[in-house]
């Protein structure tokens, strides 16, 4: 019987030197869920996908994706999912349809299955009058969805997405998920990804934090939302050991920005007014609003154990 699980993992390692660049990850992660793995700069997001797509060996522990170990069939693996780097993996001089010519013959495809599968792509990713432009002429957020289109030609059971909106702007990052999210629920891939841009990973059915290589608690984003606080209260302020001595005992350690102080607010009854005419002049300015999930991220990648964030 067939695993409900597309990726599992039980005690991933991968150590470079002294250094354990991911640490005893476990994950399952169901079939057709949108998975996102969140963390800063060198946390081991990408690490881990090269080790779950066979682009590196783990130093110890293992893997499966759709029920073939990595360790195992390394082939069935790349057979099985598709991936999109942070850096494209297209060439630039050529046209969208060289491209993706190219990688349906690395893919095995014959040319009649191709061509359907590129009309298809180009259909829903609005490209079908791109298809003999070369890709220098396009805009990067068309250049995006070329490198998503190339990741899913194959119709990969699992798809991997490293950072696939960087640098692009807001109205092309939001063009960008609708064609993902269609994708999804045309063919039902599973979708593992990473993002610096932590509204977009509000739309996955569940998103893990990793901090130095090693997995932080996670869950449904509108639970962790929900679960952090009723409101976030944001204070600058000229004296903070002051505004900190008066708020903590009430709401806790603060994160500590400088002269910008944020609080979790679980109470949905603090007066807030209230609360700025008793701090009077030693705040500048004071707003306060609804939790998402930047906010899970700052509590839970950098929790304010000391009040500062460093």
């Amino acid at each position: 019987m067939a695993s409900k699980f597309a990726i599992q993992a039980s005690g991933l390692t991968k150590i470079y030197g002294q250094a354990a660049a991911v640490n005893k990850l476990d994950l399952n992660i169901q079939s057709g869920q949108f998975y996102g793995l969140l963390g800063p700069n060198g946390a081991g997001k990408t690490t881990t996908i090269h080790m779950l797509t066979t682009m590196t060996s783990p130093t110890s522990g293992e893997a499966r994706i759709a029920d073939q170990s990595v360790l195992d069939d390394p082939v069935a693996i790349r057979a099985s999912v598709g991936l999109v780097f942070q850096d494209s993996a297209l060439d630039r001089m050529m046209t969208v349809d060289e491209n993706l010519q190219f990688a349906a013959a690395l893919y095995n495809l014959k040319p009649a299955k191709a061509n359907q599968r590129i009309n298809e792509l180009l259909s829903i990713f609005g490209l079908e009058k791109k298809r003999h432009v070369k890709l220098v002429a396009l805009s990067g957020g068309q250049r995006r969805a070329v490198d998503i289109a190339r990741g899913v030609l194959h119709k990969p059971r699992v798809l991997f997405l490293d950072e696939p909106t960087i640098g692009l702007d807001l109205p092309n990052r939001r063009a960008i998920w609708r064609f993902v999210e269609q994708l999804r629920k045309q063919e039902g891939m599973t979708v593992f990804l990473t993002t610096h841009y932590l509204e977009e990973a509000e739309a996955c059915d569940r998103v893990d934090f990793i901090q130095q290589g090693e997995l932080q608690h996670g869950g449904a984003p509108s639970s962790l939302i929900r679960d952090l606080a009723k409101y976030i209260l944001e204070i600058d302020c000229a004296d903070t050991e002051a505004v900190n001595q008066a708020l903590s005992p009430r709401f806790g350690n603060p994160v500590w920005e400088d002269q910008h102080l944020t609080f979790r607010v679980k109470d949905k009854d603090v007066d807030f007014s209230e609360l700025q005419r008793s701090l009077g002049q030693s705040v500048v300015s004071m707003q306060w609003r609804r939790p998402n999930l930047n906010d899970v991220y700052l509590w839970t990648v950098c929790p304010p154990e000391t009040g500062v964030v460093t």
